[in-house]
C-alpha cells in the first residue's frame, strides 16, 4: 500500500496554520480503502508527469538543476531555476518555520524567471531536507544555525553561479532569517528584501488582534468580533486562540485560496512523492517546535540597527500576520545605506497572491541599488 497524507500532515501543509495545536470540529470519516488510494496516487502522478512538461525550462541559456548540496555539514535540498544564467540570482528565504516553497514553488514562481533565476532551499528541518537527514536532524534547528547556513549556502551560490553578490530575499519566518543573515555577512549579499517582514517578534500576535478586531467591527464581521473577543488577546492559554486568529488573518487577507492550494500544487510537483509531501509537513511542524519560541523571544532590537548593505521591505498593506505597521517601524529603525518601504494590495502572502505588483516594486527597488 501506498503512503498516504494524514490528517495531521495534510494540516501542516499549511504553513503557519501549523503553529499551534488544533481542535478538531469535523467528524472522522472511514479511512480510504487500498484501491482509493491508489487511483488517488496515479491521479497525482499523471499530475506530475503534466507538470513536468509544462514547467521545464527550455531556454538555451536557461538554468534547472535541482540536487543536494553539502551545508552546515549535512545535505540541504536546493533548486536553482532560470530562463537566462546572465540574470541576478535571487535566494529565497522561505517562511513558516519549515514552510519550504519548493513543493509548490515549480509554479508559484514561474513568471519570475525571466528576470531573475530563483534559488529555493528546504532549510536543515524542513522539506526534502529533513526528509534526507531524518526527524533527529531537526534537534540541530537553531537560529544561529540556520544563519550560518544561509550565509554558506550564499557563499556557494556565488562560486557555482559566478556571481558578485546574491540578492537575498526572506517573507515571513524568511525575514527573520534574511535580516540576521544579512547583518551577519552583509559583503555576500546585494542587498536584503523583507515581505511578510517581522518588525517585532514579541508583538506581531498582539499588533495583530487588535487589528483583527478593528478590521472586523469596520466590515460589519460579528461572528470575527465575537470569536476574537471569546479568545482574548494573545497570549492564549491553548491552541483554540491562535486558530481562530490564524484563521480570520486568512479570511480578512482572503488567503485561504492561496494556502489549500499550495497543498494541490505540492501533491502534483514534478519529482515528488507521497513521501516528499509528508516530509514537508512534518517539517513545519518540527521547525515550529524549535524555532517559534527562540524567535518569539527575540527583541525587535536583534533585526533592527546597523547594516551595511541596502535594506528594503514590501508588504501588503493589510497583513494580519506580520503586521504592517510593525514592518514600517522596521525599516524606520534600520540604519543602512539605502532603505525604502513600499506597500502593495494584499496581505500576508502578497509576494505570491499579487506578485506581478510585487515584481514591478522588487525591480525599482533593485534599480536603486545597481
Amino acid at each position: 500500500m501506498k503512503p498516504r497524507l494524514s490528517r495531521r500532515e495534510t494540516l501542516a501543509a499549511f504553513g503557519t496554520l501549523a503553529l499551534a495545536p488544533r481542535v478538531s470540529q469535523v467528524p472522522q470519516a472511514p479511512p480510504p480503502s487500498s484501491d482509493e488510494i491508489e487511483k488517488l496516487e496515479k491521479l497525482f502522478e499523471f499530475g506530475r508527469a503534466r507538470n513536468t512538461r509544462d514547467y521545464a525550462i527550455s531556454a538555451p541559456n536557461g538554468i534547472d538543476e535541482a540536487k543536494y548540496l553539502r551545508i552546515g555539514g549535512i545535505d540541504q535540498w536546493v533548486t536553482i531555476r532560470g530562463e537566462n544564467r546572465d540574470n541576478p540570482v535571487i535566494l529565497l528565504l522561505h517562511g513558516g518555520p519549515g514552510d519550504a516553497t519548493n513543493p509548490w514553488g515549480y509554479a508559484g514562481f514561474r513568471t519570475w524567471l525571466k528576470t531573475y533565476t530563483v534559488v529555493q532551499w528546504d532549510q536543515r528541518g524542513a522539506g526534502r531536507t529533513l526528509g534526507k537527514n531524518g526527524r533527529e536532524s531537526a534537534q540541530t534547528v537553531s537560529i544561529h544555525r540556520l544563519v550560518q547556513d544561509c550565509v554558506e549556502l550564499a557563499s556557494a551560490l556565488r562560486t557555482s553561479l559566478r556571481k558578485d553578490k546574491i540578492i537575498l530575499l526572506g517573507h515571513s519566518w524568511g525575514s527573520v532569517l534574511g535580516a540576521l543573515a544579512a547583518k551577519a555577512k552583509p559583503e555576500v549579499f546585494q542587498t536584503f528584501v523583507g515581505t511578510g517582514q517581522v518588525g517585532d517578534p514579541a508583538r506581531s500576535y498582539h499588533v495583530a488582534f487588535d487589528a483583527l478586531v478593528a478590521k472586523a467591527r469596520a466590515v460589519g464581521e460579528t461572528r470575527a468580533v465575537r470569536e476574537l473577543e471569546e479568545v482574548g488577546p494573545p497570549p492564549y492559554k491553548d491552541g483554540r486562540g491562535y486558530q481562530v486568529q490564524r484563521r480570520w488573518s486568512n479570511l480578512f487577507e482572503g488567503a485561504d485560496m492561496f494556502i489549500s492550494s499550495m497543498l494541490g500544487l505540492a501533491l502534483r510537483a514534478p519529482g515528488y512523492t507521497t513521501r516528499d509531501v509528508n516530509d514537508w509537513g512534518d517539517g513545519q511542524m518540527l521547525s515550529a517546535e524549535r524555532l517559534v519560541p527562540q524567535s518569539s523571544a527575540l527583541p525587535a532590537t536583534a533585526l533592527t540597527g546597523r547594516f551595511a548593505l541596502p535594506v528594503f521591505v514590501i508588504q501588503g498593506a493589510e497583513d494580519f500576520t506580520t503586521p504592517t505597521s510593525l514592518a514600517k517601524a522596521f525599516v524606520d529603525s534600520v540604519d543602512a545605506p539605502r532603505k525604502g518601504f513600499r506597500t502593495i494590495d494584499g496581505g500576508h502572502f502578497a509576494v505570491f497572491m499579487n506578485t506581478s505588483r510585487f515584481l514591478q516594486e522588487l525591480a525599482a527597488v533593485l534599480r536603486q541599488v545597481e
